[in-house]
């Protein structure tokens, strides 16, 4: 047997990742919704989940996020191993932020309360300290004017954007992102996909489970294709789009620009 090696000095050492996914299983009732999903994300990534509906892309995020218990494997987040426990999940819910399809506000609560609420019951700040500090992310998701206006006097794309600003109050070390235009009018689709790439070029941590291709391609570090429950695929933007390896990946792309589309339409393909 040979002799373990001795790194060199001054060798650089491979970071150790943000998020560690190992043989990760989920199943509601006999569905098999997450099949020994294995996935590493640096810090600073952008990783971009696409595939079929009913692939398990929610699931995954749901089982990061601790919103739903999985079956068997492990999740590390930062250094803490997600469990049942609730000190466990208490530790990752505070890291990990996550912004959901459905807009999902306290409709009796101003936009400016939706964003302090968190930071005061659960980081207990101070309340004109999480004020100020909500002020400051309402005005990055270009909504500061309407801090004091409640869910039902904004539009979609202006709820899904308070959602975000709410998140980032929390101070997350990951954001999760589970499609979240999915519940919007298509014109409103373009403003939260820029606050999201606003985000992405701060170099935040973050996971997006999106059908927007061209947001896809041209957000993304990392792209990972998920379909029946299992990672099938992943590579750079390029490698998938230009140069897909599985037939199944293949046909998901075929569909994407069925109709005589080429790659050159990447950047409005949408799948429903």
């Amino acid at each position: 047997m040979s002799a373990p090696t001795t790194p060199l000095p001054g060798a650089p050492v491979a970071a150790q990742p943000l998020l560690e996914v190992s043989r990760l299983n989920k199943s509601h009732g006999a569905v098999h919704v997450l099949r020994d999903v294995s996935l590493d994300v640096a810090a600073h990534e952008r990783v971009v989940v696409c595939g079929p509906s009913g692939s398990g892309k929610s699931s995954l995020l749901r089982c990061l996020n601790g919103l739903e218990p999985h079956d068997s494997g492990r999740i590390v987040i930062d250094g803490t191993v997600l469990t049942g426990a609730s000190s466990a999940l208490g530790r990752v819910r505070r890291e990990v932020g996550m912004v959901f399809q459905s807009l999902n506000l306290f409709p009796h609560m101003t936009a400016l309360e939706n964003c302090t609420l968190a930071p005061i019951w659960v980081r207990k700040m101070q309340p004109a300290e999480a004020e100020a500090q909500a002020l400051t992310y309402l005005a990055r998701v270009r909504l500061a004017a309407h801090a004091h206006r409640y869910p039902s006097q904004l539009s979609g794309g202006e709820q899904q954007r308070v959602a975000i600003a709410r998140a980032l109050m929390m101070a997350p070390k990951i954001m999760l992102f589970d499609e979240p235009t999915s519940a919007l009018d298509p014109e409103m689709i373009k403003e939260v996909l820029d606050i999201i790439m606003g985000l992405a070029d701060t170099g935040m941590t973050m996971i997006c489970v999106t059908h927007e291709m061209g947001f896809a391609r041209r957000a993304a570090d990392r792209i990972v294709f998920m379909d029946h429950g299992e990672i099938v695929e992943q590579g750079t933007p390029e490698q998938m789009f230009d140069d897909p390896k599985t037939e199944r990946l293949q046909m998901f792309l075929r569909q994407i620009l069925r109709g005589g589309a080429g790659p050159q339409s990447l950047d409005a393909a949408r799948v429903d």
